[in-house]
């Protein structure tokens, strides 16, 4: 039985508050949300996101107008 207590007393004197403290540092930053500038990215790829559907909406009204069979060529 002696031979479980030194590796038992180890994991819970250096192992386990290491692994409790980064735990529930990660859980406090993921809680955060996303920052100011996080924030500015995701809105400029919205932003893109957007303008990217229009264009393939126009190019595909285009391709209607000029290749009606276009779509079945796939």
């Amino acid at each position: 039985m002696g031979w479980i207590v030194w590796p038992l007393m180890a994991f819970l004197i250096f192992v386990a508050p290491l692994w409790l403290i980064l735990h529930y540092r990660s859980q406090r930053h993921a809680s955060r949300g996303l920052s100011g500038e996080e924030q500015e990215k995701l809105q400029t790829l919205v932003a893109r996101a957007e303008q990217m559907q229009e264009r393939i909406t126009t190019l595909e009204q285009i391709l209607d107008e000029e290749a009606p069979q276009w779509r079945q060529r796939q």
